[in-house]
Protein backbone atom coordinates (compact mmCIF):
# COMPACT_ATOMS: atom_id res chain seq x y z
CA UNK A 1 0.00 0.00 0.00
CA UNK A 2 2.73 2.24 0.63
CA UNK A 3 4.17 1.79 -2.71
CA UNK A 4 1.07 2.40 -4.35
CA UNK A 5 1.35 5.96 -2.22
CA UNK A 6 4.57 6.86 -3.44
CA UNK A 7 3.84 5.60 -7.23
CA UNK A 8 0.96 7.84 -6.91
CA UNK A 9 3.10 11.04 -5.72
CA UNK A 10 5.87 10.28 -8.02
CA UNK A 11 3.07 10.19 -11.01
CA UNK A 12 1.92 13.40 -9.63
CA UNK A 13 5.59 15.08 -9.59
CA UNK A 14 5.37 14.95 -13.63
CA UNK A 15 2.31 17.46 -13.46
CA UNK A 16 4.74 20.25 -12.16
CA UNK A 17 6.14 20.63 -15.47
CA UNK A 18 2.67 21.93 -16.26
CA UNK A 19 2.41 24.13 -13.15
CA UNK A 20 2.82 27.28 -15.78
CA UNK A 21 -0.62 26.02 -16.32
CA UNK A 22 -2.20 27.69 -13.08
CA UNK A 23 -0.93 30.91 -13.10
CA UNK A 24 -1.79 31.49 -16.97
CA UNK A 25 -5.13 30.39 -16.52
CA UNK A 26 -5.75 32.60 -13.12
CA UNK A 27 -3.84 36.00 -15.61
CA UNK A 28 -6.15 35.22 -19.10
CA UNK A 29 -9.03 34.57 -16.39
CA UNK A 30 -8.46 38.24 -14.95
CA UNK A 31 -7.39 40.21 -18.23
CA UNK A 32 -11.20 40.84 -19.42
CA UNK A 33 -12.42 41.27 -15.94
CA UNK A 34 -9.90 43.89 -15.20
CA UNK A 35 -9.83 45.54 -18.54
CA UNK A 36 -13.83 45.87 -18.45
CA UNK A 37 -13.47 47.59 -15.13
CA UNK A 38 -10.87 50.10 -16.20
CA UNK A 39 -12.17 50.65 -19.53
CA UNK A 40 -15.83 51.46 -18.04
CA UNK A 41 -14.31 53.58 -15.39
CA UNK A 42 -12.13 55.29 -18.19
CA UNK A 43 -14.81 55.88 -20.78
CA UNK A 44 -17.27 57.12 -17.86
CA UNK A 45 -14.38 58.76 -15.76
CA UNK A 46 -16.63 62.39 -14.57
CA UNK A 47 -19.54 59.63 -13.52
CA UNK A 48 -17.15 57.64 -11.46
CA UNK A 49 -15.70 60.62 -9.65
CA UNK A 50 -19.00 61.65 -8.49
CA UNK A 51 -19.78 58.03 -7.38
CA UNK A 52 -16.61 57.56 -5.64
CA UNK A 53 -16.97 60.83 -3.53
CA UNK A 54 -20.68 61.48 -3.57
CA UNK A 55 -21.85 60.54 0.82
CA UNK A 56 -25.58 60.33 -0.81
CA UNK A 57 -25.71 57.97 -3.81
CA UNK A 58 -22.33 56.95 -3.89
CA UNK A 59 -19.42 55.99 -2.02
CA UNK A 60 -18.40 59.19 0.13
CA UNK A 61 -14.38 58.86 -0.05
CA UNK A 62 -12.00 61.24 0.27
CA UNK A 63 -9.96 62.33 -2.81
CA UNK A 64 -12.55 61.09 -5.18
CA UNK A 65 -10.61 62.14 -8.40
CA UNK A 66 -7.11 60.59 -7.48
CA UNK A 67 -8.70 57.46 -5.80
CA UNK A 68 -11.27 57.34 -9.33
CA UNK A 69 -7.80 57.67 -11.26
CA UNK A 70 -5.50 55.06 -8.98
CA UNK A 71 -8.36 52.10 -9.53
CA UNK A 72 -9.04 53.29 -13.20
CA UNK A 73 -5.12 52.96 -13.83
CA UNK A 74 -4.76 49.81 -11.73
CA UNK A 75 -7.16 47.88 -13.66
CA UNK A 76 -6.12 48.96 -16.94
CA UNK A 77 -2.77 48.40 -16.57
CA UNK A 78 -3.03 45.37 -14.58
CA UNK A 79 -4.96 43.57 -17.30
CA UNK A 80 -2.44 44.87 -19.73
CA UNK A 81 0.39 43.54 -17.16
CA UNK A 82 -1.65 40.12 -16.84
CA UNK A 83 -1.80 39.69 -20.11
CA UNK A 84 1.70 39.70 -20.66
CA UNK A 85 2.87 38.15 -17.66
CA UNK A 86 5.05 41.87 -16.75
CA UNK A 87 5.58 42.09 -13.02
CA UNK A 88 2.57 40.19 -12.55
CA UNK A 89 3.56 39.98 -8.54
CA UNK A 90 4.11 43.53 -8.38
CA UNK A 91 1.00 44.68 -10.13
CA UNK A 92 -1.10 42.32 -8.30
CA UNK A 93 -0.97 44.41 -5.25
CA UNK A 94 -2.82 47.29 -5.97
CA UNK A 95 -5.41 45.11 -7.87
CA UNK A 96 -5.75 43.05 -4.82
CA UNK A 97 -6.10 46.44 -2.58
CA UNK A 98 -8.67 47.69 -5.38
CA UNK A 99 -9.90 44.59 -4.90
CA UNK A 100 -10.26 44.90 -1.12
CA UNK A 101 -12.03 48.38 -1.17
CA UNK A 102 -14.32 47.09 -3.87
CA UNK A 103 -15.52 44.24 -1.78
CA UNK A 104 -15.82 46.30 1.12
CA UNK A 105 -17.05 49.83 0.25
CA UNK A 106 -19.40 48.68 -2.28
CA UNK A 107 -20.61 45.16 -2.13
CA UNK A 108 -20.16 43.59 1.88
CA UNK A 109 -23.49 45.64 2.84
CA UNK A 110 -25.02 43.06 0.37
CA UNK A 111 -24.50 39.83 1.88
CA UNK A 112 -21.99 37.32 -0.01
CA UNK A 113 -24.45 36.43 -3.20
CA UNK A 114 -23.80 38.09 -6.38
CA UNK A 115 -27.15 37.18 -7.53
CA UNK A 116 -30.21 37.18 -5.14
CA UNK A 117 -30.97 33.51 -3.94
CA UNK A 118 -33.53 32.55 -1.98
CA UNK A 119 -32.54 29.65 -0.03
CA UNK A 120 -28.98 28.32 1.02
CA UNK A 121 -26.84 29.12 3.84
CA UNK A 122 -25.72 32.59 2.33
CA UNK A 123 -29.98 33.94 1.68
CA UNK A 124 -30.19 36.48 3.80
CA UNK A 125 -33.61 38.80 4.24
CA UNK A 126 -32.27 41.34 1.59
CA UNK A 127 -31.81 38.36 -0.90
CA UNK A 128 -35.29 36.77 0.16
CA UNK A 129 -36.99 40.29 -0.76
CA UNK A 130 -35.44 40.19 -4.13
CA UNK A 131 -36.61 36.40 -4.89
CA UNK A 132 -40.26 37.54 -4.29
CA UNK A 133 -39.62 40.58 -6.70
CA UNK A 134 -38.19 38.54 -9.49
CA UNK A 135 -40.96 36.30 -8.97
CA UNK A 136 -43.68 38.98 -9.43
CA UNK A 137 -41.40 40.66 -12.64
CA UNK A 138 -41.55 37.06 -14.01
CA UNK A 139 -45.08 37.02 -13.66
CA UNK A 140 -45.86 40.57 -15.11
CA UNK A 141 -43.47 39.18 -17.92
CA UNK A 142 -45.33 35.84 -19.00
CA UNK A 143 -48.51 37.67 -18.67
CA UNK A 144 -47.80 40.57 -20.75
CA UNK A 145 -44.58 39.90 -22.51
CA UNK A 146 -43.22 37.18 -24.98
CA UNK A 147 -41.72 35.50 -22.32
CA UNK A 148 -40.19 32.74 -24.21
CA UNK A 149 -38.15 34.92 -26.12
CA UNK A 150 -36.71 37.02 -23.52
CA UNK A 151 -35.53 34.34 -21.55
CA UNK A 152 -34.29 32.66 -24.86
CA UNK A 153 -30.40 32.99 -24.12
CA UNK A 154 -31.12 32.89 -20.18
CA UNK A 155 -33.26 33.64 -17.31
CA UNK A 156 -33.80 36.57 -15.07
CA UNK A 157 -32.20 37.10 -12.46
CA UNK A 158 -32.01 40.34 -9.28
CA UNK A 159 -28.61 40.95 -9.56
CA UNK A 160 -27.66 41.35 -5.59
CA UNK A 161 -24.25 42.53 -6.32
CA UNK A 162 -22.66 40.77 -2.78
CA UNK A 163 -19.19 40.22 -2.26
CA UNK A 164 -18.60 36.70 -4.24
CA UNK A 165 -16.95 38.21 -7.40
CA UNK A 166 -14.53 40.33 -5.43
CA UNK A 167 -13.48 37.76 -2.62
CA UNK A 168 -13.23 35.22 -5.90
CA UNK A 169 -10.87 37.67 -7.27
CA UNK A 170 -9.06 38.88 -4.38
CA UNK A 171 -8.08 35.03 -3.83
CA UNK A 172 -7.07 34.50 -7.72
CA UNK A 173 -4.90 37.37 -7.21
CA UNK A 174 -3.20 36.41 -3.94
CA UNK A 175 -2.69 33.14 -5.01
CA UNK A 176 -0.81 35.33 -8.41
CA UNK A 177 0.90 37.27 -5.82
CA UNK A 178 3.00 33.92 -4.48
CA UNK A 179 2.90 32.26 -7.84
CA UNK A 180 4.17 35.33 -9.81
CA UNK A 181 3.51 34.99 -13.50
CA UNK A 182 4.59 31.50 -14.63
CA UNK A 183 7.25 29.39 -16.61
CA UNK A 184 7.42 29.72 -20.04
CA UNK A 185 4.37 32.07 -20.54
CA UNK A 186 5.24 35.55 -19.01
CA UNK A 187 7.71 38.01 -19.24
CA UNK A 188 8.79 37.68 -16.07
CA UNK A 189 10.28 34.21 -16.65
CA UNK A 190 12.26 35.16 -19.52
CA UNK A 191 13.65 38.67 -17.68
CA UNK A 192 14.50 36.15 -14.75
CA UNK A 193 16.06 33.94 -17.19
CA UNK A 194 17.74 36.80 -18.97
CA UNK A 195 19.19 38.01 -15.42
CA UNK A 196 20.62 34.53 -14.08
CA UNK A 197 23.12 33.88 -17.26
Amino acid sequence: MINFFIQLHTKFMLIQKADFLAPLALRLYLVPIMWMAGMHKVTGFENTVAWFGNADWGLGLPFPTLLAGLATGTEVLGALFLLFGFAVRWISIPLLITMLVAAISVHMQNGWLVVAESTGIFANERTIAAAERLSAAKEILQQHGNYGWLTEYGNFVILNNGIEFATTYSIMILALIFTGGGRYVSVDYWIKQRLIK
